[in-house]
């Protein structure tokens, strides 16, 4: 509890990151399901305390899409399209923050979006577009059955594609990976990119080094079921398993990614 803590300006600027890091690198799934809601309340107080503070407002963008993509049961469908909205508001606001240019963003047409993003090449723009392209595809598949969302795809594709132009392997493949996801919606039958998908998937796996073992579990789940490989789905998970889950800043999502790899596992009988 942070009950009578004084936030000076300088504790202030280091709540997010410190609090992300607390956060990440818990190995207690149920401790940190719990907790988190009062940090994400805390959050929000302080993104309306400090509107002018684009890292509080990457932190809030964060932590509500994580906790609507892990926490929050697929069944409350409400729940986890309203958490996906807020966090990709946020990131849209961040980056207005960061930098005016990307204040129109949300408006910018399918194919205009690549020369919009032109003009972001550099090191430091990095955690914007990441945040963005993430929530932005978070938001886009928990509306799955929202064609106006659907439609947004290629658009949150573009931004995720100019975050590893910048940097191919930027949070240890995560981007990367999220473009494999994206290609892998579809199956070969219905007009899908399993080569281009699987490129992704593979390029994260190097840049990851065996650290991020959710990419793994994704390329697992995501392409070698859509292309029934069972081999390739049964090599991965237990590679994921075999891994040490203890990495800086890695370790909640690892333990999650090796809590999902023994259910996989577990169901690959019923599913190949």
């Amino acid at each position: 509890m942070l009950v009578g803590l004084v936030l000076s300006g300088c504790a202030t600027r280091q709540l997010p990151s410190n609090l992300s890091s607390a956060i990440l690198n818990s190995d207690d799934l149920q401790t940190v399901e719990d907790g988190l809601p009062s940090y994400l309340l805390m959050v929000d107080a302080l993104v309306e305390t400090y509107p002018d503070s684009e890292q509080m407002q990457l932190t809030a963008a964060s932590l509500n899409s994580a906790y609507a993509g892990v926490f929050i049961p697929p069944e409350q469908t409400e729940r986890r399209r309203a958490m996906s909205a807020k966090a990709l508001d946020y990131a849209f606001s961040a980056f207005c923050t960061y930098d005016d240019d990307a204040c129109g963003l949300r408006e910018v047409k399918p194919d205009q979006i690549e020369a919009a993003l032109s003009q972001w090449d550099h090191p430091d723009d990095l955690p914007y577009l990441y945040t963005l392209g993430t929530a932005w595809a978070s938001y886009i598949q928990n509306n799955s059955d929202d064609w106006l969302a659907v439609a947004q795809l290629g658009q949150a594709q573009a931004v995720l594609e100019r975050t590893v132009a910048i940097e191919p392997g930027y949070e240890r493949g995560t981007a990367l990976l999220y473009l494999g996801v994206m290609n892998s919606i579809l199956p070969p039958s219905l007009g899908g990119k399993p080569d281009v998908a699987q490129a992704y998937y593979e390029q994260a796996l190097d840049a990851a080094d065996g650290q991020n073992l959710i990419i793994q579990v994704y390329y697992a789940s995501q392409f070698a079921r859509l292309v029934f490989d069972r081999e390739l789905h049964d090599r991965l998970l237990q590679d994921a398993l075999s891994r040490d889950p203890y990495v800086e800043g890695l370790t909640l999502q690892n333990r999650y990614a090796q809590q999902q790899a023994e259910r996989l596992l577990a169901s690959a009988d019923d599913y190949f």
